[in-house]
């Protein structure tokens, strides 16, 4: 769990990286000894530490999940 120890560490600390993603404050904890941080927090992580979700949970598709989102990224600012 290497990348989720250097997210803790840029977050400033375990409760630090809680608050930052809106999770329980041990929840990082607990990912450590899982040894498995969920899904759905992993964008958040990056967004707050800029560690990759493919670094955090590799078995998912992130690759698929950045390109369906992109175009909503795109048009957001349009007016549309």
């Amino acid at each position: 769990m290497l990348a989720l120890d250097e997210a803790i560490r840029i977050a400033g600390g375990v409760g630090a990286l809680a608050g930052r993603v809106g999770a329980s404050t041990n929840a990082p904890s607990m990912w450590r000894k899982r040894r498995s941080v969920p899904a759905e927090y992993c964008p958040a992580i990056e967004r707050e530490t800029g560690v990759r979700c493919e670094r955090l949970r590799s078995g998912v598709a992130w690759d698929v999940l950045r390109m369906q989102a992109a175009p909503c990224i795109e048009t957001a600012g349009q007016g549309a």
